[in-house]
């Protein structure tokens, strides 16, 4: 049977009638902009994630954008992140002038090398965007320490793991702010753009939401220049819908990757990666090399709570192209997140050359990834179809 990588009509078309509910609230108020929907929205998403201020804003790139103005982030300023991600998390630097410096990755989580972090550190840099990556946390404690040595501030691009835990503490409340993203296609996915930036200082909040709108206040008189990164109402009174859902949503996912690791461990040549490697990429090969792995599961550290925003497998030997081929002759859904690094990307090529130096890892794991079905709605019968299209083709 045919396998989509997401179906959203799956997990949104049983809500249909709460949701034309909440579009006819709307509709019938007529307050399309900032009403009384947002407030509520906002309210459901700071208790979920224990922030002290939730600002939602027009997409989770606006919310990065807003975050870095917030913090006034300048022309020049340096601003480390990693290379191997969605374009966003560098695009919103580039665009206020500033300049991203690419760090690399961890091969086993995916997320940001603390350790390559701290040797691009210069008199320039003033923030670290740690993004939490497919839905798992990066190691905030190395770098929160690390931004504190170094007098940085600290924003968490969490657009794919909203409701993600690291020790027990939620993503995006770590650091002086936190972004998330609604896309459809994300974990809780709204039916259009949308984002939340959120924090929990007052002072950084309150400026936030003054440069939300224009940087008016009171309205039409402007003391900064701020931008227009509002959420419509709609999107927030149809994300209140799902939202009061959302941690059955991740129990889903959770059970879906339980399932593909279980039986995916009992195929010849399938591993899961070893945490205990997370630090030594030369050790990790040797260790793939006498288990004669050909593809790597992710795994979950078991400091952290994963939702997972992706499963996504490392296949090695340069054959990820063959798998991916393979999946897609079968009708299953896969995607490669992501195959060109950022500093790789042709609009940084002017870059100098020590923001895009020393990302080899990362350059590796992008000729490795790919991703396969993991959205909670997913049967157990289709995900024993990827299964056994996998097994086929080892």
């Amino acid at each position: 049977m045919p396998v989509p990588l997401l179906d959203v009509k799956a997990q949104n078309l049983p809500l249909e009638t709460e949701l034309q509910a909440a579009f006819t609230q709307v509709l019938q108020h007529g307050m399309f902009i900032m009403g009384p929907e947002m407030a509520v929205f906002e309210k459901e998403v700071a208790e979920m994630t224990g922030a002290r201020h939730a600002l939602s804003v027009s997409s989770g790139t606006d919310a990065l954008l807003l975050a870095l103005m917030a913090l006034n982030i300048q022309p020049g300023d340096e601003v480390l992140c990693p290379a191997f991600t969605f374009f966003a998390t560098a695009g919103a630097v580039s665009r206020l002038g500033a300049v991203p410096v690419f760090v690399d990755n961890c091969p086993i989580c995916f997320n940001l090398d603390v350790n390559d972090a701290r040797k691009k550190i210069t008199s320039k840099t003033k923030v670290i965007i740690p993004v939490h990556l497919f839905g798992q946390c990066a190691d905030m404690d190395p770098i929160l320490a690390l931004a504190k040595e170094h007098g940085l501030k600290v924003i968490e691009d969490a657009a794919q793991a909203i409701g993600s835990q690291y020790k027990g503490r939620q993503s995006g409340t770590m650091g002086d702010f936190g972004t998330y993203s609604f896309f459809p296609s994300k974990n809780l996915g709204g039916f259009g753009d949308g984002g939340m930036l959120v924090t929990n200082d007052d002072e950084l909040a309150e400026y936030a939401r003054v440069l939300r709108v224009h940087g008016g206040k009171p309205k039409y008189y402007h003391h900064y220049v701020g931008g227009n990164f509002r959420m419509d109402t709609l999107q927030c009174a149809l994300l209140s819908v799902k939202v009061k859902r959302y941690a059955q949503y991740t129990a889903d996912r959770q059970r879906n990757a339980a399932h593909y690791t279980a039986e995916l461990l009992k195929l010849p040549g399938v591993v899961q990666a070893d945490p205990a490697h997370c630090k030594c990429v030369s050790t990790q090969d040797t260790w793939l090399s006498a288990q004669k792995a050909k593809i790597v599961l992710p795994v979950a550290y078991a400091h952290n709570s994963h939702i997972w925003n992706q499963f996504t497998l490392r296949v090695l030997d340069g054959r990820r192209d063959s798998l991916r081929d393979h999946l897609v002759a079968k009708k299953i859904g896969c995607d490669i997140y992501y195959p060109v690094t950022l500093d790789q990307q042709k609009c940084f090529a002017s870059l100098p050359e020590t923001s895009r130096s020393g990302c080899e890892v990362a350059h590796r794991v992008a000729g490795e990834v790919l991703s396969i079905p993991i959205y909670g709605e997913l049967t157990e019968a289709q995900r024993n179809e990827v299964i056994a299209a996998i097994a086929e083709w080892l």
